[in-house]
């Protein structure tokens, strides 16, 4: 079990299962969302992820079409997004989890938009746009 919540603590999740497909995004939208320069994010079945506290102060943002960024609306947390196209998935920004995934992000996506003033220094694979 994985526990995760916002930065006020008004919001609290439990995942009981596993988080995948680790990864840094650096794309314009998700730099913007996160005031930083990369996002680091994950997926989790959208069963597995059970609101223990808070879950209506989550707002949504459809900040593009069918991709709905939920965020605790008290402090601004990020911490997932719902995909229209794909509806038992969900998107976890990984700095909400209070508990070690145990998996590292694998990759850096849409490098091709990265933070000019950002260096990415390790030497996990790059791809320019998202994954093949």
């Amino acid at each position: 079990m994985l526990r995760g919540s916002c930065l006020c603590q008004g919001v609290a999740f439990e995942i009981s299962g596993e988080v995948t497909g680790l990864l840094y995004c650096h794309c314009r939208m998700c730099r913007k969302a996160h005031g930083t320069a990369f996002r680091a994010r994950g997926a989790v079945k959208a069963a597995e992820l059970h609101w223990t506290r808070g879950e209506a102060l989550v707002r949504y943002f459809e900040s593009s079409p069918g991709t709905h960024r939920g965020f605790c609306s008290v402090c601004g947390s990020s911490l997932v997004s719902r995909f229209d196209d794909e509806p038992g998935v969900l998107g976890l920004a990984l700095g909400a989890l209070d508990d070690d995934p145990g998996a590292r992000p694998a990759c850096h996506v849409h490098v091709a938009s990265k933070a000019p003033w950002h260096e990415i220094t390790d030497r996990l694979p790059r791809h320019e746009d998202g994954l093949a």
